[in-house]
């Protein structure tokens, strides 16, 4: 618990055995997470055979691989279930660190924001932690395309270290997002589309052999999801076309 609230870290898995014990150690080292959820999309190697044998923890496995959108789907009712106040996405291939959790679940217990990001960009870690330039550049080009898009200014909108609070994970239209990568950049539009907040905390990544990236292809198809979602947000808030992704409200 923080401030009484109580704290879940959701893990989307997916092949992760590497990486998954040191980031569940040093989940807990931080001393006020709950319970951490892992949801195991299916994977090929070890992955949930090792969470399962993690305390103070929920394993939910995917029959089939869904998706990370759907794994994220997935963990966030999952959260809802368990009573989360403040839920904090963690990877558990251990590219964000961990030790920022207590100060991502201050921000939200305080009730300033309803969702804090980990960004690469402020404080220039992105290609210091190893970022390949050619993802770097690009995401600085979607970045700035989607803040003159969506009227933002977020320093990045493409980092998977998120924490949000119950209230927001309830108002938003979740299962209306993609299951795939891209359901990352509609989930934040539809924040800022919803009225909400967010704010940012610098934090320090590391790329290796280990982390999950995806290819050069995959990285394309989420790059167009990114614009098209960006140009759908603007098209319906000046009421030219209707969304699921965007309700009216109001």
């Amino acid at each position: 618990m923080y401030q009484n609230k109580k704290i879940v870290v959701v893990m989307p898995a997916y092949n992760a055995e590497k990486t998954l014990l040191k980031t569940y150690e040093e989940v807990m080292a931080q001393g006020i997470v709950d319970l951490i959820i892992l949801v195991d999309d299916a994977s090929s190697d070890g992955t949930a055979k090792i969470a399962s044998d993690f305390p103070q923890s929920r394993l939910f496995v995917h029959e089939k691989n869904l998706g990370y959108g759907a794994n994220q789907k997935t963990c966030y009712r999952l959260a809802i279930e368990e009573g989360a106040n403040i839920v904090i996405m963690v990877h558990p291939d251990y590219q964000y660190t961990p030790k920022l959790i207590p100060a991502m679940a201050s921000l939200i217990a305080s009730g300033l924001y309803h969702c804090v990001l980990g960004s690469r960009i402020l404080g220039g870690y992105a290609l210091k932690g190893g970022m390949p330039t050619w993802k770097y550049i690009a995401n600085r080009f979607l970045t700035l395309a989607e803040n003159i898009l969506i009227g933002a200014k977020l320093s990045e909108y493409h980092t998977g270290y998120r924490a949000f609070s119950r209230e927001l994970l309830l108002s938003l239209p979740l299962q209306e997002n993609s299951d795939d990568f891209v359901f990352d950049n509609q989930m934040l539009a539809q924040i800022i589309w919803f009225g909400y907040t967010v704010a940012e905390v610098s934090c320090p990544t590391s790329y290796f052999a280990e982390a999950s990236s995806i290819n050069f292809i995959r990285s394309v198809k989420y790059g167009l999801g990114c614009l098209k979602t960006a140009c759908c947000f603007r098209l319906a808030k000046l009421k030219l076309i209707t969304s699921p992704l965007f309700p009216d409200h109001g």
